[in-house]
């Protein structure tokens, strides 16, 4: 994706996104659901400007910071090699923020005929399956990827690491899918425990290639 198409889809998702909440102000109340536990019931709310406001501030925040990210890096020029894929991924992100204050706006209007945890779900693992196929596109830099020491001192461990890192990362994805089928709080582990256990492997893994490297 070119950097100018992803600049001009972020900012009509945050302005369509904003605009729903401005037009259907009088309809939300105040304060707002805001948080559901993971048997998808509110346990949190939050004041109306807000709840309305919040997400697409924190998505715009976002969106500056990735924007900024390739001009300050050390390594720009690897930034540039897979540019297209962190465009990619930029938007999406973009786009998933917003689908999240879509489904608090709906549950706010009074559509809650659906279960917020079955209704992120797809999201979530979409965007670990995204995050996975950009991370095996990413050369060495100092903002995106798996950033351990081992990592950052040589090309060989970057490139493995995130060679394995991508797979389980779309692993990962896939099992948040399959969390649709459970609910509750399996779906919850569903996308808890892949997450941690692939973190740690890939901390460890990186060390475990830098050391050999070293040795070699």
């Amino acid at each position: 994706m070119s950097t100018r198409k992803m600049i001009i889809s972020v900012l009509v998702l945050l302005l369509v996104t904003t605009l729903a909440g401005v037009l259907h102000w009088n309809g939300l109340p105040d304060p707002m659901a805001s948080h559901w536990d993971i048997n998808d019931q509110v346990n949190g709310t939050m004041p109306k400007l807000w709840g309305v406001f919040l997400m697409p501030l924190i998505s715009l925040g976002l969106f500056l910071l990735f924007l900024l990210i390739p001009a300050i890096d050390p390594l720009k020029a690897n930034i540039a090699k897979f540019r297209g894929a962190f465009n990619l991924f930029i938007a999406f992100m973009t786009l998933f923020l917003m689908y999240v204050q879509g489904l608090i706006l709906a549950w706010n209007l009074g559509f809650t005929h659906f279960k917020m945890s079955e209704s992120l779900l797809p999201a979530v693992g979409l965007l670990f399956i995204l995050i996975g196929f950009m991370i095996r596109k990413a050369k060495r830099n100092f903002f995106i990827g798996i950033r351990t020491p081992w990592t950052l001192s040589s090309d060989k461990v970057w490139d493995e690491t995130h060679r394995v890192g991508s797979i389980l990362f779309i692993a990962s994805g896939v099992l948040a899918l399959t969390g649709v089928f459970f609910g509750g709080a399996t779906a919850f582990l569903l996308i808890l425990i892949p997450l941690m256990v692939s973190t740690i492997f890939l901390v460890v893994y990186s060390y475990v290639l830098y050391q050999a490297e070293m040795k070699a």
